[in-house]
C-alpha cells in the first residue's frame, strides 16, 4: 500500500514538473496577426479625454493597436519642441505612431494659422477640424500653402454644423480636392444617413474615419459598443475594401468613458473578427 502511494505521489509530480515546464516554455499572449488591408486600424485620442497619455498608450498597447489621432489634452497646441519631441519618443517605446491631430474646433482664421501650425511642429499631414462654415475659403488657402489634408469632423444632430457626410460633402466639392472629411459612422447614422452608402459615394473626400456603433437612426441613438448596435458593420468593411481606402479606421468609443477598457477591448475584438469573417 505503501509502495503504491508512494508511486502515485512520484507520478504527480512528474505530470506536475512536466506541466510547469511547458508553461515556462510556451510564448506569452502574441499580438494580433496582420489583416492584410489597405486600411489601417487606430484609436482617436477623444477615447482616452479621461485618463493621460501613459494610460492611453499602455491601453493601445494591449489592444495591440499602433496609430493614434492625437488630441490636444494629451499634446497642448502650444507645446514647444521639446515637448513634441518627448511626446513622441513616448509614443514609439510602445509602437504607436501619431498619424494626424483632431478634431480641433476653429472658429477663427488665428485659430485656423494656430492649428496648422501645429500639426506641421507635430510632424503630421493630416488636420481633423471643425471649421466655421464661413472660415472654408481660408482653410481653402491654408491647405494649398501647407499641403496637407484637412478632415473635417461630422457631428450628427447635436450640431448644427456638418451632421452628417453629405453636408461636409457639398460644403467642400468645389474646394481644393485635400479638404475632406473624418467619416464619423455613428454621427452620420444618428442624423439619418447610410454610413456605407456614404464611404461609396464621398470616397475621394474620406480622409479619416472613426469606428463606433450606435443604437438609432435619430438623434436619440446613443454610443455603445461595436456590434450591439444598428450599424452593419460586415457591409461597412466590404466597402472599405471595395472603394480602395487606404485611411486609418480610429476608433472612438463614447461610452462609460470613466472606465472604457472592458468596452474597447470589445470594440476592438469584434471588428478584428468581422475583417477576417468577411474575407472572400
Amino acid at each position: 500500500m505503501k509502495r503504491l502511494l508512494f508511486s502515485l505521489i512520484v507520478a504527480l509530480v512528474s505530470v506536475t514538473t512536466q506541466v510547469t515546464m511547458a508553461q515556462q516554455q510556451r510564448p506569452g499572449p502574441q499580438p494580433a496577426p496582420e489583416t492584410g488591408e489597405k486600411f489601417r486600424l487606430g484609436m482617436a485620442g477623444y477615447t482616452f479625454a479621461k485618463f493621460d497619455i501613459d494610460k492611453t498608450l499602455e491601453t493601445m498597447q494591449k489592444a495591440d493597436v499602433h496609430y493614434l489621432c492625437i488630441k490636444d489634452f494629451h499634446l497642448p497646441l502650444t507645446s514647444t519642441e521639446e515637448q513634441i519631441a518627448a511626446f513622441h519618443a513616448k509614443l514609439k517605446a510602445k509602437g504607436v505612431t501619431g498619424y494626424a491631430v483632431g478634431p480641433i474646433y476653429m472658429k477663427s482664421e488665428a485659430e485656423i494659422d494656430r492649428a496648422f501650425e501645429y500639426a506641421k511642429k507635430v510632424g503630421v499631414k493630416l488636420i481633423i477640424g471643425v471649421p466655421n462654415y464661413d472660415l472654408l475659403p481660408y482653410v481653402d488657402k491654408k491647405v494649398k500653402e501647407y499641403g496637407f489634408n484637412y478632415a473635417i469632423h461630422l457631428h450628427g444632430p447635436d450640431i448644427a454644423t456638418y451632421p452628417d457626410a453629405e453636408d461636409v460633402w457639398n460644403h467642400v466639392k468645389d474646394l481644393d480636392p485635400r479638404i475632406g472629411m473624418c467619416l464619423d459612422i455613428g454621427h452620420d447614422t444618428r442624423n439619418g444617413k447610410d454610413p456605407v452608402a456614404d464611404l461609396k459615394k464621398y470616397k475621394s473626400r474620406v480622409f479619416d474615419i472613426h469606428l463606433k456603433d450606435v443604437t438609432g437612426h435619430t438623434k436619440l441613438g446613443y454610443s455603445l459598443e461595436v456590434g450591439r448596435g444598428v450599424i452593419d458593420f460586415p457591409a461597412f468593411v466590404k466597402m472599405l475594401r471595395k472603394v480602395g481606402y487606404t485611411g486609418v479606421v480610429s476608433l472612438e468609443h463614447e461610452k462609460d468613458m470613466t472606465d472604457p477598457f472592458m468596452g474597447i477591448a470589445e470594440d476592438i475584438g469584434y471588428f478584428r473578427g468581422i475583417i477576417r469573417a468577411t474575407k472572400e
